[in-house]
């Protein structure tokens, strides 16, 4: 079993992911910038509903179980140069089997709308932390020889109205993967780019555009993470590079 660092934890496809993770028996260590919802989630994935159950090895049967550690880093992602401090604070393992980045914002608006702090807020949180994140973590991923996702979007493949900054730091986003990939060779890196899929996030687009919010036309979080950890699942003699999941 392992030990995985998700970004974004307490967001719907981040909180998915740490539940498919803990099922499976890894520790976890979750980041997000509510320090109060990082602890209510940590506490439901150590109930009974979340108990290990599987490894992620697709050949390989589990001989028993164990209480997988759940930790909690609180981190303000608009702040990339404090991120150093952070984890330095916080302790981190020595090894680092996966990095999963799930975090990002958006805010919808014309380019001539759309000021700089917006901008800067939008790299900020969606690209520039996630580079730093990676930078800080990369000897840990490489002591594991891991694997680093990128939670992207199909705004990160296309650029639509009114999403220039957040398509923006998408597509940066997917430029970060390919080179960590070629730098990398011992880490598996992969990029996930989903569609529209029901959290919060995208209730507040929903808004932004003017339009009603239904779950049910949108795909599930619990969808785009089941996707996800199949890419880490993967035998070590292939990656999953990219990956699109759009709702149906």
């Amino acid at each position: 079993m392992g030990t995985y660092l998700i970004t974004g934890a307490t967001g719907g496809i981040g909180t998915a992911v740490a539940e498919l993770l803990r099922e499976r028996g890894h520790d976890l260590v979750l980041t997000g910038r509510s320090a109060e919802r990082l602890d209510r989630l940590a506490a439901r994935l150590r109930g009974a509903a979340h108990a290990p159950t599987q490894v992620i090895d697709p050949g390989a049967v589990m001989s028993g179980r164990r209480n997988a550690s759940v930790t909690t880093i609180p981190l303000d992602l608009t702040e990339p140069l404090r991120i150093e401090a952070s984890l330095a604070a916080a302790g981190l393992p020595a090894r680092l089997d996966g990095v999963v980045h799930a975090a990002g914002m958006v805010h919808l608006a014309p380019v001539a709308d759309m000021e700089a702090v917006e901008w800067i807020q939008h790299l900020s949180v969606n690209l520039v932390s996630a580079a730093e994140m990676t930078r800080l973590l990369l000897p840990a991923l490489r002591a594991a020889e891991g694997h680093v996702v990128f939670v992207n979007s199909t705004a990160g493949l296309r650029a639509n109205p009114e999403w220039s900054a957040y398509a923006a730091s998408k597509f940066g986003l997917r430029a970060l993967a390919d080179s960590l990939r070629a730098e990398e060779p011992s880490l598996r890196v992969t990029t996930v780019y989903p569609g529209r899929t029901a959290t919060e996030m995208q209730r507040k687009v929903r808004a932004q555009e003017g339009h009603p919010y239904a779950e049910d036309d949108f795909a599930a979080p619990t969808t785009v993470a089941r996707v996800l950890v199949s890419a880490l699942e993967t035998p070590r003699d292939a990656v999953v590079s990219d990956v699109t999941v759009r709702p149906s």
